[in-house]
């Protein structure tokens, strides 16, 4: 097939996501064409079968914004013409649900088949917010098919938007050939001495992800046993977060990494993941450290359930239960036996469930039936419409008796 990937460039779970997706696509031998304002975060300057096409959204003084919306359903219209795409796939509702569907009216007939997958804030906040809500439903609806990568995001998206649609629920994946145990020795000694434990926290630093109350867990867990914390992405709690552990004494125990490209190595050379989320639709990097073999203390809201066996493969905490989540983690960086067996635990769950060899052909499968649906749908519309009956005053006259 000759699909198109339509998502964010940024290093936030969904963009993460529909990159890794459309790498792997290829590998399956599909031709993937990636559309989006920037080159997607984890796309690499070349891959065999993968294509780049950048959305540039002219200036002009009259607008506020750029006109991103416009300028990627015109991206998307163009390169669905020149390369034939089969289909179409979307990576968060808002706005690329809506610059899908005005692609598709301008192509008419030649429209590809349109997927899109809803990924947490698209559905929970943004798009359901009253003054998107109505155009994010209609978009959604107008799709030949929809994905959630959870149970609990589909019943969210159910419930907050009017949609016709059955959403189908397809979980997020772990390459295994890039997440898996490791211990690089020297590495960790870059930012832990042999006798202290390594925590680690990786997100886009969002309010979401709640950067400032992981180093509040981290103090609370570094006056109980000796232990550095490593923050690994950037956003708009950075500085928040770095106040935080100034504060309560604790900056000199705390680094911030900045967006990294090695992150499994980082998570390889950690003890702990600490993620105290207020919402999670997946937890895309919770998943990664579990493929590392690092126990994840969370927060027990959204996917993460869906994810995470409490007290089997990481431990489920009240977002608002600071002490619970402390305790938690100094049981297990006490405990070296209990953290090994927790994280070869998630190891096994994470590569036994999340992988590309078990989630890309479901994809396949959707985009398959979604082909099927817009064929059947344009050969619909090509049909003659049925002559309606002529009016009674309009009827020939029988002979006259």
């Amino acid at each position: 097939m000759r699909i198109g990937i339509v998502c964010f460039p940024s290093p936030g779970g969904s963009g993460v996501v529909a990159t890794e997706l459309g790498l792997e696509l290829a590998r399956h031998g599909h031709c993937v064409h990636f559309i989006a304002y920037d080159r997607p975060f984890r796309l690499p300057a070349e891959a065999r079968g993968v294509h780049f096409h950048h959305a540039q959204a002219p200036a002009h003084p009259l607008f506020q914004e750029p006109l991103h919306t416009l300028s990627l359903a015109n991206a998307m219209a163009e390169v669905s013409r020149e390369a034939g795409l089969d289909v179409i796939h979307v990576h968060y509702a808002v706005p690329h649900a809506a610059a899908a569907y005005l692609a598709c009216q301008t192509l008419g007939r030649r429209a590809p088949a349109l997927v899109a997958t809803v990924h947490g804030s698209d559905v929970t906040a943004v798009g359901s917010h009253p003054a998107l809500a109505g155009i994010t439903t209609f978009a959604l609806n107008a799709c030949d098919a929809l994905t959630a990568p959870s149970a609990w995001l589909r019943d969210e998206a159910a419930r907050r938007l009017d949609l016709r649609r059955q959403v189908a629920v397809v979980p997020n994946f772990v390459n295994p050939a890039v997440f898996w145990p490791r211990r690089d020795t020297d590495l960790r000694r870059c930012y832990a001495d042999d006798d202290e434990h390594l925590v680690i926290h990786v997100s886009n630093f969002r309010p979401v992800k709640r950067v400032p109350e992981v180093v509040r867990v981290f103090a609370a867990v570094a006056r109980e046993v000796p232990a550095r914390l490593i923050l690994v992405g950037d956003g708009p709690e950075r500085d928040d977060a770095r106040a935080e552990a100034k504060s309560l004494g604790v900056a000199d125990r705390v680094r911030l990494l900045g967006r990294r490209e090695d992150v499994a190595a980082l998570l390889g050379v950690a003890d702990l993941f600490l993620f105290p989320s207020l919402s999670e639709s997946f937890g895309v990097a919770a998943a990664e450290a579990m493929a590392c073999g690092v126990p994840v203390i969370a927060s027990a809201v959204g996917g993460l359930s869906e994810l995470i066996r409490d007290g089997e493969t990481g431990y489920l905490c009240h977002p608002q239960d600071r002490d619970e989540m402390a305790e938690r983690a100094v049981a297990l960086l006490r405990d070296a036996e209990l953290r090994r067996r927790m994280g070869r635990a998630a190891c096994r769950a994470v590569h036994a469930h999340f992988t590309p060899a078990r989630i890309v052909p479901l994809y396949e499968e959707i985009y398959a039936r979604a082909l099927q649906r817009r064929a059947a749908q344009q050969a619909q519309r090509a049909q003659p419409a049925a002559a309606a009956p002529a009016p009674p005053c309009q009827r020939a006259a029988g002979p006259a008796g």
